[in-house]
């Protein structure tokens, strides 16, 4: 039987009303029904990162356990002003070497119509100098306020499989990703 990958969903803010942390538990629970991955949410409100970089006191030892044992990533990018995060930012750089040879698949988020695009493209480098490989399988959730409903949830059936089947096919690529990276970074 082949060995369960873990690929936790990492939401990239800690604002108060984010509209983010529901397509993050969307995205997870979307992983969990796929046979052999288990994914987990990774809320940055739950770290304490005091400080920047990534010397010993400034990271969270549960944050450092998750990126060490994951072996990819999904990432909830909000847009805003054009942008990801800060809290994205420093959550992401308070490790390094666990990064090193693991995919990341982004899932962008905005309340206007660009679906966290702008955000996406402005991390991809910063991932790169992380050691992280992104896939190509994004997915955007535009307008997100009219997605989800005051629970959370997707209520309107042909938009929550229509969003389902592409968080599916990211998801698909980031598990393609995984194994080949994986069994790079266990033989080579």
């Amino acid at each position: 039987m082949p060995e369960e990958l873990y690929l936790p969903v990492i939401e990239g803010t800690t604002r108060p009303g984010r509209q983010s942390l529901n397509v993050a538990k969307f995205l997870v629970e979307i992983g969990n029904a796929i046979d052999g991955v288990k994914s987990e949410l990774v809320d940055p409100t739950n770290f304490n990162l005091p400080g920047d970089g990534k010397d010993e006191e400034n990271k969270d030892s549960k944050y450092s356990k998750i990126t060490k044992e994951a072996d990819g990533f999904f990432v909830v990018v909000p847009e805003y002003n054009h942008a990801y995060p800060g809290t994205l930012k420093r959550l992401l750089d308070s490790e390094l070497k666990n990064y090193r040879h693991k995919p990341v698949s982004f899932a962008g988020v905005s309340a206007g119509p660009w679906g966290g695009v702008r955000g996406i493209e402005n991390l991809i480098p910063v991932v790169r100098e992380l050691g992280l490989v992104a896939t190509f399988g994004d997915i955007q959730f535009p307008s997100v306020q009219n997605i989800f409903n005051s629970d959370g949830k997707i209520e309107d059936p042909e938009l929550k499989e229509s969003y389902a089947k592409r968080a599916n096919k990211a998801w698909n690529e980031l598990i393609w990703m995984t194994k080949a990276l994986k069994w790079g970074r266990d033989n080579l």
